[in-house]
C-alpha cells in the first residue's frame, strides 16, 4: 500500500507574541494522495503561509503530526529534515529567488548540488528540466535577459530538477500577467497529468480552479477540503 505523500494528523502551530500566544493553525487534519493538485485558498491571515512552511519542513508544528511519504518528520533532526526537503520537496515561489549573476543552467545546477545527485547526472538532469519548461534555447542566458513568465519556468526547471515527491508552490502567478500565468498554470496541468503532487497557495480564484480539491483556511481551521 502506498502510502500518502502528506498526512498531517491535528496540526496546530502557536507563535509566542509576549504575553499573548498566536494561533496561526489549529487542529489541522489532512491527506494529500500521490498525483493529488490541491489548492490552499483562503484570506489574508488565514494561515495558508503558516501550513506552506509546515508542509515544505521549514517549519515544525507545535502539535499534531506530520508525515511526508509516510515518514514522521516530528522525529527526524533538522539535518535530516533538511535532507529530506532536498531530496523530496520542490518550490515555486511568486518572486522567483533565481540568482541574478548565474546563468538559466546553473541556477538549476545548484538544486542538484543541495541535493546532492550524482555528479554525472547533474547536467543532463537539469538541462532535460529546461528544455521540459520550454527554455531549451536560454540555457546560457542571465535572469536579468528573461521575462517575468521565462523567470517563474527556470524556477519551475530548479523546482522539480531533482524528481520530488511533492511540489509547492506559493502564489506562482502573483507577478505575472494573465496571459503569462494561464501559461505557468497549463505546465502545472501537465505536471499533474505526468503523475507529481502539488500543492499550491493561492488567493486567486484562477488559480485555484485549476486543482482538483480546494482546501479552504480560516483563523487557522481548515473550514473545507473539497
Amino acid at each position: 500500500m502506498i502510502a500518502p505523500v502528506v498526512e498531517l494528523r491535528g496540526v496546530s502551530r502557536v507563535f509566542p507574541a509576549g504575553d499573548v500566544s498566536v494561533t496561526a493553525l489549529v487542529d489541522a487534519d489532512l491527506v494529500v494522495e500521490p498525483g493529488d493538485y490541491v489548492a490552499v485558498v483562503g484570506p489574508s491571515g488565514s494561515g495558508k503561509s503558516t501550513m506552506l512552511n509546515i508542509l515544505g519542513l521549514l517549519d515544525r508544528p507545535t502539535s499534531g503530526t506530520y508525515l511526508l511519504e509516510g515518514i514522521d518528520t516530528s522525529t527526524l533532526s533538522e539535518g535530516q529534515r533538511a535532507g529530506l526537503r532536498s531530496r523530496r520537496i520542490g518550490f515555486v515561489f511568486q518572486s522567483f529567488h533565481l540568482l541574478s549573476h548565474r546563468t538559466v543552467l546553473e541556477n538549476v545546477l545548484l538544486a542538484t548540488i543541495y541535493n546532492r545527485m550524482p555528479r554525472s547526472e547533474r547536467l543532463p538532469a537539469a538541462e532535460e528540466a529546461l528544455r521540459r519548461v520550454g527554455l531549451g534555447h536560454r540555457m546560457d542566458f542571465l535572469p536579468t535577459r528573461l521575462s517575468g513568465g521565462e523567470r517563474q519556468r527556470v524556477a519551475i526547471a530548479r523546482a522539480i530538477v531533482t524528481r520530488p515527491a511533492l511540489l509547492l508552490a506559493d502564489e506562482p502567478t502573483g507577478n505575472l500577467d494573465s496571459a503569462t500565468g494561464e501559461s505557468v498554470l497549463a505546465f502545472f496541468d501537465e505536471l499533474r497529468n505526468d503523475g507529481l503532487t502539488l500543492i499550491v497557495v493561492t488567493h486567486d480564484d484562477k488559480v485555484s480552479q485549476h486543482a482538483e480539491r480546494q482546501v479552504r483556511l480560516r483563523d487557522g481551521r481548515i473550514e473545507r477540503a473539497a
